[in-house]
Protein backbone atom coordinates (compact mmCIF):
# COMPACT_ATOMS: atom_id res chain seq x y z
CA UNK A 1 0.00 0.00 0.00
CA UNK A 2 0.91 3.93 -0.68
CA UNK A 3 -0.41 5.40 2.34
CA UNK A 4 -0.77 9.24 2.57
CA UNK A 5 -2.29 12.25 4.58
CA UNK A 6 -4.49 14.55 2.53
CA UNK A 7 -6.32 17.60 3.05
CA UNK A 8 -9.66 18.18 1.57
CA UNK A 9 -11.76 21.52 1.80
CA UNK A 10 -15.37 21.14 3.04
CA UNK A 11 -18.07 23.95 3.59
CA UNK A 12 -16.75 23.57 7.67
CA UNK A 13 -13.60 24.04 7.02
CA UNK A 14 -10.46 21.86 5.75
CA UNK A 15 -9.58 17.93 6.91
CA UNK A 16 -7.05 15.53 7.15
CA UNK A 17 -7.63 12.40 6.51
CA UNK A 18 -5.99 8.87 6.49
CA UNK A 19 -6.04 7.58 2.67
CA UNK A 20 -4.23 4.78 0.00
CA UNK A 21 -3.35 6.25 -2.97
CA UNK A 22 -4.56 4.95 -6.35
CA UNK A 23 -3.01 5.61 -9.83
CA UNK A 24 -6.00 7.77 -10.07
CA UNK A 25 -7.26 9.37 -7.22
CA UNK A 26 -6.85 8.77 -3.37
CA UNK A 27 -8.98 6.23 -1.40
CA UNK A 28 -10.28 7.10 2.36
CA UNK A 29 -9.31 4.39 4.21
CA UNK A 30 -11.56 5.63 7.26
CA UNK A 31 -14.66 5.68 5.51
CA UNK A 32 -14.16 2.80 3.53
CA UNK A 33 -13.27 0.72 5.83
CA UNK A 34 -16.80 1.40 7.64
CA UNK A 35 -18.06 1.23 4.06
CA UNK A 36 -16.78 -2.42 4.02
CA UNK A 37 -18.03 -3.76 7.45
CA UNK A 38 -21.25 -2.56 6.76
CA UNK A 39 -21.25 -5.01 4.16
CA UNK A 40 -20.02 -7.68 6.17
CA UNK A 41 -23.21 -7.21 8.61
CA UNK A 42 -21.54 -4.89 11.29
CA UNK A 43 -24.40 -2.88 12.80
CA UNK A 44 -21.67 -0.04 14.27
CA UNK A 45 -19.05 0.14 11.32
CA UNK A 46 -18.15 3.67 12.50
CA UNK A 47 -17.22 3.27 15.60
CA UNK A 48 -15.65 0.09 14.77
CA UNK A 49 -13.68 1.82 12.03
CA UNK A 50 -12.54 4.36 13.77
CA UNK A 51 -11.26 2.07 16.40
CA UNK A 52 -9.01 -0.23 14.04
CA UNK A 53 -8.42 2.24 10.79
CA UNK A 54 -8.38 5.75 12.50
CA UNK A 55 -8.54 8.73 10.50
CA UNK A 56 -5.28 9.48 11.90
CA UNK A 57 -1.90 8.31 10.33
CA UNK A 58 -0.09 8.08 14.09
CA UNK A 59 -3.17 6.64 15.36
CA UNK A 60 -2.88 4.28 13.12
CA UNK A 61 0.21 3.14 13.06
CA UNK A 62 -0.98 2.84 16.80
CA UNK A 63 -3.35 0.46 16.30
CA UNK A 64 -0.29 -1.68 15.13
CA UNK A 65 -0.80 -5.11 13.02
CA UNK A 66 -4.59 -4.70 14.15
CA UNK A 67 -4.74 -1.58 11.70
CA UNK A 68 -2.58 -2.49 8.93
CA UNK A 69 -4.33 -6.05 8.47
CA UNK A 70 -7.64 -4.78 8.42
CA UNK A 71 -6.74 -1.79 5.75
CA UNK A 72 -5.07 -4.76 3.46
CA UNK A 73 -8.44 -6.37 3.92
CA UNK A 74 -10.60 -3.12 3.47
CA UNK A 75 -8.50 -2.33 0.27
CA UNK A 76 -8.55 -6.34 -1.03
CA UNK A 77 -12.47 -5.59 -1.16
CA UNK A 78 -13.24 -2.20 -3.08
CA UNK A 79 -10.20 -4.01 -5.89
CA UNK A 80 -12.37 -6.68 -6.19
CA UNK A 81 -15.84 -5.17 -5.51
CA UNK A 82 -15.47 -1.89 -7.77
CA UNK A 83 -12.27 -2.51 -9.86
CA UNK A 84 -13.00 -0.91 -13.04
CA UNK A 85 -16.32 0.77 -11.65
CA UNK A 86 -17.44 3.96 -9.73
CA UNK A 87 -16.38 3.99 -6.38
CA UNK A 88 -19.97 4.17 -3.75
CA UNK A 89 -20.75 6.37 -1.34
CA UNK A 90 -20.75 5.73 2.32
CA UNK A 91 -23.83 4.86 4.35
CA UNK A 92 -24.15 8.72 5.59
CA UNK A 93 -22.92 9.66 1.74
CA UNK A 94 -19.60 10.58 2.54
CA UNK A 95 -17.03 10.39 -0.20
CA UNK A 96 -15.12 7.43 0.26
CA UNK A 97 -12.69 8.21 -3.24
CA UNK A 98 -10.93 11.07 -4.07
CA UNK A 99 -9.79 11.75 -7.77
CA UNK A 100 -6.14 13.23 -7.74
CA UNK A 101 -7.31 16.87 -8.52
CA UNK A 102 -9.59 16.99 -5.71
CA UNK A 103 -6.86 16.74 -2.75
CA UNK A 104 -4.02 17.60 -1.23
CA UNK A 105 -1.12 15.33 -0.19
CA UNK A 106 0.50 16.66 2.78
CA UNK A 107 3.17 15.09 5.13
CA UNK A 108 2.08 11.44 5.40
CA UNK A 109 2.93 11.41 9.30
CA UNK A 110 2.53 14.96 10.91
CA UNK A 111 3.57 13.97 14.41
CA UNK A 112 5.82 11.31 14.42
CA UNK A 113 6.33 10.69 18.19
CA UNK A 114 10.62 11.32 18.01
CA UNK A 115 13.17 12.00 15.13
CA UNK A 116 16.28 9.88 15.02
CA UNK A 117 18.51 10.28 11.76
CA UNK A 118 21.46 8.27 11.19
CA UNK A 119 24.96 8.53 9.61
CA UNK A 120 25.16 5.78 7.83
CA UNK A 121 26.34 5.75 3.86
CA UNK A 122 29.96 5.91 4.10
CA UNK A 123 31.11 7.86 0.93
CA UNK A 124 29.12 10.83 2.30
CA UNK A 125 30.09 10.63 6.11
CA UNK A 126 34.17 10.29 4.23
CA UNK A 127 33.55 13.52 2.47
CA UNK A 128 32.04 15.36 5.15
CA UNK A 129 35.60 14.85 6.98
CA UNK A 130 37.21 15.65 4.20
CA UNK A 131 36.21 19.50 3.98
CA UNK A 132 36.63 19.39 7.63
CA UNK A 133 40.44 18.10 7.16
CA UNK A 134 39.70 15.34 9.97
CA UNK A 135 40.24 11.48 9.54
CA UNK A 136 37.38 8.82 9.49
CA UNK A 137 36.89 7.91 12.76
CA UNK A 138 37.41 4.29 13.23
CA UNK A 139 33.99 4.20 15.51
CA UNK A 140 31.88 5.06 12.99
CA UNK A 141 32.73 1.81 11.10
CA UNK A 142 31.75 -0.18 15.17
CA UNK A 143 28.48 1.80 15.83
CA UNK A 144 25.28 3.21 13.51
CA UNK A 145 25.69 6.86 14.98
CA UNK A 146 22.76 9.09 15.41
CA UNK A 147 21.78 12.36 16.85
CA UNK A 148 17.82 12.87 17.74
CA UNK A 149 16.24 15.60 16.19
CA UNK A 150 13.27 18.06 16.34
CA UNK A 151 10.15 15.89 15.23
CA UNK A 152 7.45 18.41 15.39
CA UNK A 153 8.87 21.11 12.67
CA UNK A 154 7.27 18.17 9.92
CA UNK A 155 7.07 19.62 6.84
CA UNK A 156 5.29 17.37 3.44
CA UNK A 157 5.16 17.16 -0.42
CA UNK A 158 4.97 20.44 -2.63
CA UNK A 159 5.53 22.67 0.85
CA UNK A 160 8.00 24.90 1.37
CA UNK A 161 10.77 25.71 3.52
CA UNK A 162 11.77 28.96 4.70
CA UNK A 163 15.72 29.70 5.11
CA UNK A 164 16.72 29.83 8.55
CA UNK A 165 17.94 33.89 9.43
CA UNK A 166 21.30 32.53 10.82
CA UNK A 167 22.38 30.53 8.06
CA UNK A 168 24.51 31.79 4.46
CA UNK A 169 24.51 27.82 3.60
CA UNK A 170 21.64 26.34 3.23
CA UNK A 171 21.77 22.46 2.26
CA UNK A 172 19.03 19.65 1.30
CA UNK A 173 20.27 16.23 2.30
CA UNK A 174 18.50 13.07 0.71
CA UNK A 175 17.56 10.53 2.71
CA UNK A 176 15.50 7.13 2.68
CA UNK A 177 12.80 7.56 6.08
CA UNK A 178 11.86 4.26 8.00
CA UNK A 179 8.33 4.68 9.64
CA UNK A 180 8.07 1.96 13.07
CA UNK A 181 4.94 -0.04 12.92
CA UNK A 182 5.76 -1.98 16.06
CA UNK A 183 6.51 -1.56 19.88
CA UNK A 184 10.26 -3.19 20.90
CA UNK A 185 12.90 -2.96 22.60
CA UNK A 186 16.30 -4.72 22.27
CA UNK A 187 15.34 -5.94 18.57
CA UNK A 188 17.05 -8.39 17.00
CA UNK A 189 18.55 -7.35 13.26
CA UNK A 190 17.19 -11.36 12.13
CA UNK A 191 13.57 -9.63 13.00
CA UNK A 192 14.04 -5.51 12.47
CA UNK A 193 12.05 -5.39 9.50
CA UNK A 194 8.62 -7.05 11.44
CA UNK A 195 8.91 -3.36 13.34
CA UNK A 196 8.63 -1.35 9.99
CA UNK A 197 5.62 0.12 8.68
CA UNK A 198 6.52 1.04 5.74
CA UNK A 199 8.84 3.57 4.03
CA UNK A 200 9.15 7.71 2.62
CA UNK A 201 11.40 9.89 1.26
CA UNK A 202 13.00 12.22 3.95
CA UNK A 203 14.85 15.42 3.17
CA UNK A 204 16.94 16.60 6.23
CA UNK A 205 17.71 20.07 6.04
CA UNK A 206 20.61 21.42 7.00
CA UNK A 207 21.95 24.88 8.16
CA UNK A 208 26.05 23.95 7.29
CA UNK A 209 27.38 26.96 8.90
CA UNK A 210 25.92 26.85 11.75
CA UNK A 211 25.99 22.62 12.22
CA UNK A 212 30.08 23.13 11.74
CA UNK A 213 30.23 25.87 14.88
CA UNK A 214 27.71 23.26 16.80
CA UNK A 215 30.14 20.04 16.19
CA UNK A 216 33.32 21.36 16.74
CA UNK A 217 32.53 21.93 20.23
CA UNK A 218 31.55 17.96 20.21
CA UNK A 219 27.68 18.60 20.43
CA UNK A 220 25.29 18.75 17.81
CA UNK A 221 24.06 19.35 15.31
CA UNK A 222 20.83 20.92 17.00
CA UNK A 223 20.23 24.51 15.49
CA UNK A 224 21.54 23.80 12.52
CA UNK A 225 18.75 20.83 11.78
CA UNK A 226 15.77 21.62 13.99
CA UNK A 227 14.08 24.57 12.14
CA UNK A 228 12.81 21.42 9.41
CA UNK A 229 12.32 18.19 8.19
CA UNK A 230 10.54 17.34 4.93
CA UNK A 231 9.08 13.85 4.21
CA UNK A 232 6.37 12.51 1.97
CA UNK A 233 4.52 11.92 -0.51
CA UNK A 234 3.63 8.81 0.51
CA UNK A 235 4.61 5.58 3.34
CA UNK A 236 4.77 2.70 1.07
CA UNK A 237 4.99 -0.42 3.27
CA UNK A 238 7.62 -3.34 3.19
CA UNK A 239 5.17 -5.53 1.06
CA UNK A 240 4.81 -3.27 -1.89
CA UNK A 241 8.61 -1.86 -1.62
CA UNK A 242 10.64 -5.02 -2.10
CA UNK A 243 14.11 -4.84 -2.27
CA UNK A 244 14.87 -2.05 0.33
CA UNK A 245 18.65 -2.77 -0.79
CA UNK A 246 17.78 -1.59 -4.61
CA UNK A 247 16.26 1.64 -4.97
CA UNK A 248 17.58 4.48 -7.12
CA UNK A 249 18.03 7.77 -5.28
CA UNK A 250 17.83 11.45 -7.41
CA UNK A 251 18.01 15.18 -5.78
CA UNK A 252 17.03 17.61 -8.64
CA UNK A 253 17.49 21.37 -8.17
CA UNK A 254 15.22 23.83 -10.77
CA UNK A 255 14.84 20.27 -12.84
CA UNK A 256 18.55 19.98 -12.88
CA UNK A 257 20.26 16.13 -11.54
CA UNK A 258 22.69 17.24 -8.83
CA UNK A 259 22.64 13.69 -6.64
CA UNK A 260 22.46 9.97 -7.60
CA UNK A 261 22.78 7.82 -5.60
CA UNK A 262 21.54 4.04 -4.63
CA UNK A 263 19.66 2.50 -1.27
CA UNK A 264 21.79 -0.15 -1.56
CA UNK A 265 25.09 1.51 -1.24
CA UNK A 266 24.43 2.00 2.67
CA UNK A 267 27.12 0.67 5.13
CA UNK A 268 25.72 0.20 8.25
CA UNK A 269 22.33 -1.96 6.72
CA UNK A 270 18.57 -0.63 7.40
CA UNK A 271 18.65 -3.59 10.32
CA UNK A 272 21.45 -2.49 12.06
CA UNK A 273 20.09 1.01 12.72
CA UNK A 274 16.61 0.11 13.82
CA UNK A 275 17.99 -2.80 16.20
CA UNK A 276 21.10 -0.40 17.35
CA UNK A 277 18.03 2.36 17.85
CA UNK A 278 16.23 -0.20 20.48
CA UNK A 279 19.17 -1.18 22.80
CA UNK A 280 17.60 -0.98 25.73
CA UNK A 281 15.57 1.56 24.43
CA UNK A 282 11.72 1.34 23.69
CA UNK A 283 10.36 2.14 19.69
CA UNK A 284 7.00 3.08 19.30
CA UNK A 285 4.32 2.80 15.99
CA UNK A 286 5.06 6.16 14.81
CA UNK A 287 8.58 6.83 15.09
CA UNK A 288 10.79 8.09 12.13
CA UNK A 289 14.43 7.25 11.73
CA UNK A 290 16.42 8.27 8.83
CA UNK A 291 18.96 6.82 6.46
CA UNK A 292 21.80 9.34 6.92
CA UNK A 293 22.39 11.06 3.47
CA UNK A 294 23.33 8.58 0.43
CA UNK A 295 26.41 9.49 -1.31
CA UNK A 296 26.74 12.91 -3.30
CA UNK A 297 22.89 13.35 -1.77
CA UNK A 298 23.80 16.97 -0.19
CA UNK A 299 24.82 20.47 -1.55
CA UNK A 300 28.03 20.05 0.40
CA UNK A 301 29.59 17.28 -1.60
CA UNK A 302 29.15 18.95 -4.24
CA UNK A 303 30.40 22.48 -3.42
CA UNK A 304 26.82 23.62 -4.01
CA UNK A 305 24.24 25.50 -1.96
CA UNK A 306 20.71 26.10 -2.52
CA UNK A 307 18.83 29.17 -2.70
CA UNK A 308 16.40 31.27 -2.58
CA UNK A 309 13.55 30.53 -6.07
CA UNK A 310 14.81 26.94 -6.18
CA UNK A 311 12.58 24.07 -6.68
CA UNK A 312 14.49 20.55 -4.75
CA UNK A 313 12.91 17.15 -6.09
CA UNK A 314 14.07 14.51 -4.11
CA UNK A 315 13.06 11.06 -5.73
CA UNK A 316 13.09 7.50 -4.14
CA UNK A 317 12.46 4.49 -6.80
CA UNK A 318 9.18 3.04 -5.79
CA UNK A 319 7.95 5.61 -3.35
CA UNK A 320 7.74 8.66 -5.18
CA UNK A 321 9.13 12.44 -5.18
CA UNK A 322 9.15 15.14 -2.45
CA UNK A 323 9.10 18.74 -3.70
CA UNK A 324 10.15 21.25 -1.50
CA UNK A 325 10.28 25.29 -2.68
CA UNK A 326 13.04 27.17 -0.93
CA UNK A 327 11.37 30.65 0.59
CA UNK A 328 13.31 33.75 1.86
CA UNK A 329 14.90 34.00 5.11
CA UNK A 330 12.67 34.29 8.02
Amino acid sequence: MKLCTFEIKTTLGKYNRLGVVFSDGVLDLNFAAAYYLLQMGEIQPYQIANTIVPCDMLQFLQAEGTGMKFARLTLEYFRKEYDGKEFPLGANEETIFYRTSEVKLIAPLQNPNSFRDFYAFENHVKKGFEKRGEPMPQEWYEIPVYYKGNHNNILGPDEGVSIPSFTEKFDYELELGIIIGKTGKNISEEKAMEYVAGFTVLNDFSARDMQRKEMKVRLGPAKGKDFATAIGPVIVTRDEIGDIYNLKMTAKVNGELWSEGNSGSIFHKYEKLISFASLEETLFPGDLIGSGTVGTGCGLELDKWVKVGDILELEIEKIGILRTEILRKK
